[in-house]
């Protein structure tokens, strides 16, 4: 891994850094290949959006792309990750002026199974709930306890993502995921108002389905819908889309990664925006 915090490459973390006394802060994470981000955009609009509910100075674009690029390599895939916290503050909730820290890592692309994305995967149902806080519902901020907790439920490697619900027993995401489902050729996708975080990589597939004319729906979805749905995925930026093929005793039928969408009737919706992402 190789970082920089606040620009310099010898600078440590403060103890009483409010990112880590509180989790006060907001973080990205980013896919670079070649040396160049992708889908900047969309990410600096979270970032930004997230800065602005959190009374955070908004970001600099240009310093943010600088220190990323003078981190990256020239080839091959990488992950970045960008941590704004509100800075250095006295003990307590508080504050007043604000000094952001900002810390850039890169990290190695890790080895992801090829067989999530082409036979697809099992999902743990987590028992661990996320509470519904609409001031913070959204955005990805440093607070991911909910997370951690969920993802210690599981040990067995036959899982590759576990299934969070709120509090209120509506499904919202994975651990490290955002959910799509498809019943009657319609496209459907939690309600994020309340609770979870709004990814880019689902960002991309509301749009592609605007732009492809495909019936999106944002929805209440509870086990029950889920469990009686047509396909089912999960996507986020490092995975990309992997399609779902059981939850608990129910199986999703899976069609061949390079068939043609027309040419079988298993999860064609899924398959058609698993290509899309790529292009």
């Amino acid at each position: 891994m190789r970082s920089l915090i606040n620009g310099k490459a010898d600078l440590i973390l403060s103890s009483q850094d409010r990112g880590l006394q509180y989790g006060d802060g907001l973080f990205e994470t980013l896919v670079a290949e070649n040396g160049e981000v992708k889908n900047w955009s969309l990410h600096l609009a979270r970032l930004s959006e997230g800065c602005e509910r959190l009374f955070l100075p908004q970001p600099n674009e240009l310093q943010l792309l600088t220190e990323i690029d003078h981190l990256l390599s020239d080839t091959g895939k990488e992950i970045v990750k960008i941590i704004i916290s509100r800075g250095l503050g006295p003990r307590g909730y508080a504050f007043k002026e604000v000094v952001p820290t900002r810390v850039i890592n890169v990290y190695p692309w890790p080895e992801l199974p090829d067989k999530n994305e082409k036979t697809g995967i099992e999902l743990f149902i987590c028992q661990t709930r996320i509470a519904r806080q609409p001031a913070l519902a959204g955005i990805k901020h440093l607070n991911r306890l909910e997370n951690v907790l969920a993802r210690h439920e599981w040990q067995d490697q036959k899982y590759a993502e576990g299934l969070m619900l709120d509090t209120e027993n509506n499904v919202i995401e994975g651990t490290m995921s955002n959910l799509f489902i498809v019943k009657n050729n319609k496209l459907q996708t939690p309600d994020l108002t309340q609770c979870g975080v709004n990814g880019v990589t689902r960002q991309r597939i509301l749009n592609i389905a605007s732009e492809k004319e495909i019936t999106l729906e944002v929805i209440d979805l509870s086990m029950k819908q889920l469990e009686q749905a047509d396909e089912v995925f999960v996507c986020n930026s490092v995975i990309g889309l992997w399609p779902v093929r059981k939850i608990k005793e129910k199986r999703f039928l899976i069609a061949p990664v390079y068939s043609r969408a027309t040419e079988t009737s298993a999860n064609p919706i899924t398959r058609f925006l698993q290509k899309s992402l790529l292009a």
